[in-house]
C-alpha cells in the first residue's frame, strides 16, 4: 500500500471496524510515511454512544463532524481523555440538497416521515397512525402523506418489525390520505409541513426551509432520538398541529446542525476537507504513524476483544486461522455463508417479530 496507488482511504464502517483497520494499517504501514490520508466519520446525526463511537474512530487523520455542534462535541471528548483532537474536521450533513421551499402548494401537503424502529411498540405506532388519519379527516382540503422507508419485502439496513402498511390495513382511510414511497427529496418538493418523531428527514426539510415539526406526543426522550431537537423550535404535538400551530425554527440551532455550514454556504461546506487532505499529502517527510487512542496500555480489557472480533491481535497482526484475502472461499464455505445470511435475515424479519408479539399476549 503506497501513496502512488491512491491518496485517500475512507473508512465507512462501524466504530469497531474502524478501530480494527486502524490497528491493522498501523502495523502494515510501520516505517512507511508515504501512505494515504485516512478519513472516517459518520453518515448522519450522532444521537447516541458519542464517546464510545468517537474513541473507536480516533487515530484516523481526519474525523469528519457533520455540524459545528458535532465538531465541538467531538473535540471535547478527545481532549477530555487526553487524546489529540486535531483530526476533527467540520463539514455538513452529506445528504442535503434540493430547491428551497417556494411557498404553499395546492393542495397543502402534510407529510409524516415514518421510521422503521422509532417508536418500536405497536401501541405507539398505532397511536401515531391514528393521529395522522385524524389530521386528514379534520383537514379534508389538505393532502396527508405517510412517507414510508421501504416497500414490503425490500431489504433495508434497519428491519421494520411493525410496518405502517400493515397497521393501515385495519383502517378505513380518508380520500385525502395516501401512503407514499420513493426518494425523500422528491417528496419534499411538494411538502408544506414535514412531521416526524426524529427522522433525519427533519434536517433535510429544514435545509430547504420547509416548515418542520418534531413530535412530542410520546415524550422527548433519548430512546426516540427527538432529544436531539431540543432548542430547535420545531418541537410540537399533534394537538398543537390540529389547532393550527406552525413551527418557527431557531436559526442559530439550525446553523449549528450542519444544515448551513462553511460560512453559510452548503456548497462550500466540504472545502476544509480538501484543504486539509492537500496539506497532509504535502507534509514534509510524509505522514506520521497512525496512533489510535485505544492501545494495550489505555484499554487492556477492551481493545483485545474489539480486535479479536476482526481476527487481529493487539499488535494489529492477523491471528492464527484468520481468513486471508489472497484466495476465494471454497464452494462449501460460500454455500454455508449464503445459508447463514438467509437464516439470519429470516429470523430477524419473520421469527423475532412473531416471538415478540406472542410475548405481548
Amino acid at each position: 500500500m503506497t501513496r502512488t496507488s491512491y491518496d485517500v482511504l475512507v473508512l465507512a464502517l462501524v466504530g469497531g471496524g474502524v478501530q480494527a483497520i486502524l490497528h491493522g494499517l498501523k502495523r502494515v504501514w510501520e516505517g512507511e510515511p508515504d501512505r494515504p490520508v485516512v478519513v472516517t466519520g459518520y453518515v448522519g446525526v450522532v444521537y447516541e454512544k458519542l464517546a464510545d463511537g468517537l474513541l473507536l474512530r480516533h487515530g484516523a487523520d481526519l474525523v469528519l463532524a457533520n455540524s459545528r455542534q458535532d465538531a465541538e462535541r467531538f473535540r471535547a471528548v478527545y481532549e477530555g481523555v487526553g487524546a489529540d483532537a486535531s483530526a476533527v474536521t467540520e463539514v455538513a450533513l452529506p445528504f442535503l440538497g434540493g430547491a428551497a421551499y417556494p411557498g404553499e402548494h395546492d393542495p397543502y401537503t402534510v407529510v409524516f416521515a415514518a421510521q422503521p424502529s422509532v417508536p418500536d411498540s405497536r401501541r405507539d405506532r398505532t397511536y401515531l397512525l391514528n393521529r395522522l388519519i385524524q389530521h386528514a379527516r379534520l383537514n379534508p382540503e389538505r393532502e396527508v402523506l405517510l412517507k414510508l422507508r421501504s416497500k414490503p419485502g425490500e431489504h433495508t439496513t434497519h428491519i421494520e418489525e411493525l410496518p405502517y402498511q400493515k397497521l393501515a390495513q385495519k383502517h378505513e382511510l380518508p380520500a385525502n390520505f395516501r401512503l407514499v414511497y420513493g426518494n425523500m427529496g422528491e417528496v419534499l418538493d411538494r411538502t408544506d409541513l414535514m412531521v416526524t418523531v426524529s427522522s433525519t428527514a427533519a434536517l433535510e426539510s429544514l435545509h430547504r426551509r420547509v416548515p418542520t415539526v418534531v413530535l412530542t406526543d410520546l415524550g422527548v426522550r433519548e430512546a426516540l432520538g427527538n432529544h436531539h431537537f431540543v432548542g430547535s423550535g420545531c418541537l410540537a404535538s399533534w394537538d398543537q398541529l390540529d389547532a393550527g400551530h406552525r413551527p418557527a425554527p431557531d436559526e442559530d440551532w439550525v446553523s449549528r446542525q450542519g444544515v448551513v455550514a462553511g460560512g453559510g454556504s452548503y456548497a462550500s461546506a466540504w472545502d476544509a476537507v480538501g484543504e486539509r487532505i492537500a496539506k497532509l499529502l504535502a507534509r514534509p517527510g510524509g505522514l506520521p504513524p497512525l496512533t489510535p487512542y485505544y492501545s494495550p496500555a489505555t484499554a487492556p480489557g477492551y481493545l483485545p476483544g474489539i480486535l479479536a472480533r476482526h481476527h487481529l491481535g493487539t499488535d494489529g497482526s492477523p491471528l492464527p486461522g484468520a481468513p486471508t484475502g489472497d484466495k476465494d472461499p471454497g464452494p462449501v464455505r460460500q454455500m454455508v455463508r449464503r445459508a447463514a445470511r438467509g437464516a439470519y435475515r429470516h429470523g430477524v424479519q419473520r421469527v423475532a417479530p412473531v416471538i415478540r408479539r406472542m410475548g405481548e399476549l
